[in-house]
């Protein structure tokens, strides 16, 4: 956190320049919810300590609210008293655990809390919004980020190994010197292919879409040919393909006003990162941190459930 000395600055630039610190907003934050949930709960629940356990208007209401939203009937009497039992045993036995200390070294309870700790950050992330400006320097500074990859749109001729075997190659060849000049869609072309399990067309295609159907040296391939007839072969986890490429649009960069939700939302998601960095650095601080040397672990006898069984890897000095 910035340290604070005593200048000639004004008092409101000093205040500002406070409160434009990520731990003060994450502090701040934290006090404001601790704060609403004691004005807004007129009739607070009894503390862990107390031996009365009472349920309000307000917590009766909470649990009609949670009901509804799931789209449910309205409550039955019945049906209400459940929920009250229910909340009370959960009481219960929230408070007998508590007094016999099992919440001290529970894993899930330590990272219970330091989720609702994250959440806290979010929140104060969600705090500030951006002025236009603020966000259209951000986006020139981040374009990589909002890069709009290469489209193609194109057909596929198959040639299959399990048909042809070693000839699958030199049968695409064939085909390829057959089709020169022919029309995309004519039948006479398709013809010369065998059957496929996939499509035969592809409609703006992008380079991930292609390595994740045809894999990665097909893709790369593709997006090097221009649209000027019947091009290949080029091989794919299938086989052998002839490509006729419809369209190609290229990569680009987009203009601010067409990804403004994203670059809002992408700005919302740095600004929780680094609140959320600054302000477990600075808690981090106050702590001593001891750490056992990794090399002196023994990891030798501790096995992975996977099939093969073997011993987890050394750790890397």
């Amino acid at each position: 956190m910035t340290q604070y000395t005593t200048t000639e600055e004004s008092p409101g630039k000093w205040w500002r320049g406070l409160l434009g610190e990520p731990l003060v907003h994450f502090l701040a934050a934290g006090a404001i919810l601790f704060g609403a949930n004691w004005l807004f709960n007129e009739e607070p629940e009894i503390a862990v300590e107390g031996q009365q356990i009472e349920i309000s208007a307000n917590d009766v209401r909470q649990m009609v609210v949670a009901w509804l939203a799931q789209g449910r009937p309205p409550l039955t009497r019945d049906q209400l008293q459940s929920l009250i039992d229910q909340k009370i045993a959960e009481e219960v036995l929230f408070r007998e655990g508590m007094a016999l200390g099992l919440d001290r070294n529970d894993e899930i309870i330590k990272r219970r809390v330091a989720q609702k700790m994250d959440f806290l950050a979010a929140d104060v992330a969600a705090m500030q919004e951006p002025e236009k400006a603020e966000l259209v320097k951000w986006f020139s500074e981040n374009s990589d980020r909002f890069a709009l990859p290469p489209r193609a749109s194109f057909r596929q001729l198959y040639f299959s190994p399990d048909r042809r075997g070693s000839a699958a190659r030199s049968g695409a060849e064939a085909a390829l010197q057959v089709i020169a000049g022919k029309r995309a869609d004519s039948p006479e072309v398709a013809a010369l292919a065998d059957p496929f399990i996939l499509r035969t067309y592809y409609r703006n295609s992008t380079p991930d879409q292609m390595l994740k159907e045809f894999g990665p040296g097909f893709a790369a391939e593709l997006f090097k040919l221009d649209p000027a007839g019947w091009r290949g072969p080029i091989q794919s986890g299938y086989g052998w393909h002839l490509v006729w490429i419809d369209t190609m649009e290229p990569g680009r960069t987009p203009a601010f006003e067409e990804v403004e939700t994203d670059v809002r939302a992408a700005w919302h998601d740095a600004r929780y990162q680094e609140v959320k960095r600054v302000a477990l650095g600075e808690m981090r601080s106050r702590y001593t941190v001891v750490v056992v040397p990794l090399d002196t672990v023994n990891l030798s006898d501790l096995r992975s459930p996977n099939p093969t069984n073997l011993p987890l890897a050394p750790v890397s000095q």
